[in-house]
């Protein structure tokens, strides 16, 4: 049952990683858009993308956060006992980017937009980058099972400054690919090639940090490398098959198989980290089932989350498909 829990809960680490990470993603390119006329285009497919599903990808998060407390209320003390810091940054970065997204559409001074703008852009790359080194503490054995470690160096090391960088990484990458889409579903021929360019820059990047992160990995996280490397490493190498099809194919496959290649690439990697650290909860100290709520709090957590699930994702479907269509945009 500890088993089935924690599958669940990493299910919604997944879809937050990719929908939540895509959102973050346009954040990213807002703040690397140019100035206000070079980057005004990008800047406003980028709010017409966001604006119909604004801040609904965190039903993820809360989603994620629930099943953590509830179902492993152990292993959840031990992180947030340890890793408080970016915990906390990243929690005043998600809080930050929905303040700015929404403020600066109805702000009227051009300084007081350009602050808003400000505030959602920054906010976008300081909170993925704070998750990816909560991960990183977590996957190199930073976090005791009794809790309260180092509040510094269980995330400000090797391991958690690749993990932060390579999620801000992936999130760009995933909202350049889905924005490439959308400028390709409006015909907006510039803007498509604008993302394009765009994404197959960071995707070089991200290999190229990935690379580098073999060398930390081995040095930092010997235990994390040797199972990414053996049975890990069918899906690290499906990610970077689906990146690497999503880039050459993106101008002869449709868009909606595009963004499906790349949500493949991340969701793989993604994988990839869970089953190289499986069966532990909190490496190399915790196992899932040693952290695990009784079976009775299990049960009911289960029949909970279905219900949850019954509601959300049917309602999520229903919100990307009328995004798709464009039933949700307004002048």
């Amino acid at each position: 049952m500890s088993t089935f829990a924690a599958a669940v809960l990493f299910t919604g680490v997944l879809a937050y990683a990719v929908l939540g990470g895509a959102d973050f993603g346009a954040g990213f390119w807002d703040l690397t858009a140019g100035g206000a006329g070079r980057g005004r285009r990008p800047r406003h497919l980028v709010d017409e993308s966001l604006a119909p599903v604004w801040e609904a990808n965190h039903v993820w998060l809360v989603f994620c956060l629930v099943m953590l407390w509830t179902g492993f209320p152990t292993a959840f003390a031990a992180i947030t006992t340890t890793l408080y810091i970016p915990l906390g940054l990243a929690a005043l970065g998600i809080v930050a980017r929905g303040a700015g997204f929404a403020f600066r559409k109805v702000l009227v001074r051009t300084d007081q937009q350009r602050l808003a703008g400000a505030a959602f852009a920054i906010s976008s790359v300081l909170a993925p980058f704070m998750l990816g080194t909560v991960v990183g503490g977590i996957a190199s054995g930073r976090v005791p099972a009794d809790g309260h470690g180092d509040p510094i160096t269980s995330w400000v090391n090797p391991t958690s400054l690749l993990g932060g960088t390579l999620a801000v990484l992936t999130c760009a990458f995933v909202a350049a690919v889905f924005l490439t889409a959308e400028a390709r579903r409006r015909d907006d021929v510039e803007l498509e090639a604008w993302f394009q360019r765009r994404s197959q820059v960071v995707a070089g990047v991200t290999g190229a940090v990935a690379l580098a992160g073999i060398a930390v990995l081995r040095a930092d996280s010997p235990r994390l490398f040797d199972a990414l490397l053996t049975r890990g490493l069918p899906l690290v190498l499906l990610s970077a098959a689906s990146g690497l099809a999503a880039l050459l194919l993106v101008r002869r496959l449709a868009p909606r198989l595009v963004q499906g290649l790349a949500v493949l690439a991340v969701a793989a990697i993604i994988a990839g980290w869970g089953t190289a650290q499986y069966p532990y909860l909190l490496v190399p100290h915790t196992t899932i089932s040693e952290a695990a709520a009784p079976a009775a709090t299990l049960w009911s957590l289960t029949i909970v989350a279905a219900l949850a699930l019954v509601i959300v994702v049917p309602s999520m479907v229903l919100l990307f498909v009328l995004a798709q269509r464009g039933s949700l945009e307004s002048h």
